[in-house]
């Protein structure tokens, strides 16, 4: 499997977990230095955790158009995807086209999730 093969699994499963609202194996895959950017707000790990765990934002399907992998380094790599994202948000479902920016790091033989950025398209 190549270094891109893996990262492309590795957010795929950031998304499943985040969609499951399941914060404690997310935790797991995300750098304890993490940040999320969202549309106007920007939240550390334990604070994108708690939003997921109380369901304040509703991950309901993901549909991926696009992904890129550029490696920046053996212990770098920026994925970024283009996605139809729909999701609950207070109480209202949502649909947006997005950019989504991760940035991943390896450390200690594994790599994490230390950035997530959302970057709405102004495409219909």
């Amino acid at each position: 499997m190549t270094t891109q093969q893996e990262i492309i699994e590795l957010s795929a499963r950031t998304w499943r977990q985040m969609s499951e609202r399941d914060a404690d194996a997310l935790a797991e895959g995300v750098h304890d230095d993490a940040v999320f950017v969202h549309m106007g707000a920007t939240m550390t790990k334990d604070q994108e955790l708690e939003v997921i765990r109380r369901g304040d934002i509703q991950y309901k399907t993901v549909d991926v158009e696009s992904v890129t992998v550029p490696l920046l380094s053996d212990h770098t790599a920026v994925l970024l995807t283009t996605l139809r994202l729909v999701a609950v948000v207070g109480g209202e479902e949502v649909t947006n086209p997005f950019v989504t920016t991760e940035v991943y790091v390896r450390t200690d033989e594994r790599w994490q999730l230390a950035s997530l950025s959302f970057t709405r398209l102004l495409t219909p």
